[in-house]
């Protein structure tokens, strides 16, 4: 007899985790101007937050104006993909310990431009879903 896998399956919050450490590339949405925007960012995994840099301009001002955002980090392979969708509130490490501690998370910017701001995302919310690829189903 074979097994029948779901196309789709619902990760529990620790496979969420895992996933969110094997990766390094989302996508961050806010609201810029009241408008939805996605920036692409590169992040790490500190402790229980996620954590990217950036430097002044359109995220960080769009950050002190409503600090709402949420990010998604995909992957696959093969067989299938997955995707993990994190909301929360975001805010830039401020110098002291946060930022001591956002320092040593060794996230180093992608871009060879100067991001001197950290900003940590406190999750409040993280769902993840795998998917298998695959032929649709036949119409019945």
């Amino acid at each position: 007899m074979t097994e029948t896998v779901a196309p789709v399956s619902i990760l529990s919050d620790t496979q969420c985790w895992d996933r969110l450490r094997s990766n390094a590339f989302a996508r961050l949405a806010l609201s810029v101007s009241n408008r939805p925007e996605i920036f692409p960012i590169n992040y790490v995994v500190q402790g229980g937050t996620l954590l990217f840099r950036t430097s002044q301009g359109t995220k960080l001002a769009a950050l002190t104006i409503n600090e709402s955002v949420a990010m998604e980090i995909d992957g696959y392979d093969s067989v299938g993909g997955w995707s993990v969708v994190v909301k929360g509130d975001a805010h830039a490490a401020e110098w002291g310990d946060d930022y001591n501690e956002a320092d040593v998370a060794g996230l180093r910017p992608w871009v060879a431009t100067r991001k001197p701001v950290f900003v940590r995302v406190q999750p409040s919310e993280i769902t993840g879903r795998t998917f298998v690829f695959g032929p649709a189903p036949e119409d019945l």
